[in-house]
């Protein structure tokens, strides 16, 4: 039985895919299986996926296309090892990655999520380091986060792709929403970030493609469908650190359903949302009307591409 196993949900990421899986068989640690869940690609990401020979690598085909979240699932649940890792097609890790997972995993058994920090990778090869707040950490060092909802109201200072868990977690939270297909990850990190603390490397050890084909972050979210975060408006109430961090989640997820024209989830989103949990800045931006805020983005964008992050975090 391998120790990891790490699933890839592919899906139209035939110019990322070698380097992921690259990534992967150069790792120092080499106890793994790969799994590459095809959900039904349409382009040629299955081909080039099976022209990297492994014997770790496995692949699942979906018969129709079924979206990250059940794609994710299906990888999972045909998981030989007990530390699930996820890699998306068009991220790739530092070949000390899984060698660092290893030692949060042995030195922290009582926990059952484990994650480092990552780089965003920009076209050109702009590398920028996450905007988060300070989390109190040293550099390549690690610690145990039993505040993850306190620490992290603002960019995440993990991401999936740095991310690995216990297969156990599952069983008492429940899977991947496969009704949901914008911010699938918010809804599973509240649920697993409650039940369980953080062992968190403060290295950054996975780059983390931004703007690349089909990513539902930068598509936009009209037409999709977003968590219901009010069904843990009961445990808001028993932890403020939650409730603000849902807060901000909400925020988020306002602004994107006022630049996709749907009033009625953004208006529902504020009504639930303690503006006291909010930034200055953040309390103005989201009264903006939507024109305002398209132009706010633009800006963004062009300066993220120039090396230049402004943020209301």
């Amino acid at each position: 039985m391998p120790f990891f196993s790490i699933i890839i949900p592919l899906y139209n990421k035939e110019n990322y895919i070698q380097e992921a899986l690259k990534s992967i068989l150069n790792q120092h640690f080499q106890d793994f299986e790969i799994i590459i869940v095809n959900d039904c690609s349409t382009d040629k990401s299955l081909e080039k996926a099976k022209e990297i020979n492994s014997k770790k690598i496995r692949f699942i085909n979906h018969e129709k296309n079924k979206g990250l979240s059940a794609t994710r699932n299906t990888g999972i649940r045909n998981a030989k090892a007990q530390f699930v890792v996820f890699l998306d097609a068009d991220d790739v890790w530092k070949p000390q990655f899984l060698e660092k997972i290893k030692i949060l995993v042995d030195t922290f058994p009582e926990v059952s999520l484990f994650a480092t920090s990552y780089v965003e990778i920009f076209p050109d090869k702009l590398l920028m380091r996450p905007s988060v707040k300070s989390i109190g950490l040293k550099l390549d060092e690690y610690h145990l986060i039993t505040d993850f909802f306190e620490r992290n109201t603002g960019q995440g200072f993990y991401i999936h792709s740095s991310l690995c868990l216990n297969k156990d977690l599952y069983e008492k939270i429940g899977y991947y929403d496969e009704n949901i297909d914008f911010s699938e990850d918010i809804d599973f990190n509240i649920r697993a970030n409650n039940f369980s603390d953080l062992a968190f490397y403060n290295s950054a050890e996975v780059g983390y493609t931004i703007f690349s084909e089909n990513q539902i972050t930068t598509s936009g979210i009209k037409g999709k469908k977003i968590p219901d975060l009010n069904k843990y408006i009961d445990w808001e109430k028993e932890s403020p650190t939650l409730k603000k961090y849902i807060d901000f989640e909400r925020y988020v997820l306002a602004k994107h359903c006022k630049l996709a024209g749907n009033k009625t989830e953004f208006r529902r989103l504020v009504q639930s949302i303690d503006f006291k949990n909010l930034t200055f800045s953040q309390r103005i931006l989201i009264r903006m009307p939507k024109t305002i805020l398209l132009c706010i983005k633009k800006v963004k964008v062009f300066l993220l591409l120039k090396g230049w992050r402004v943020t209301s975090y």
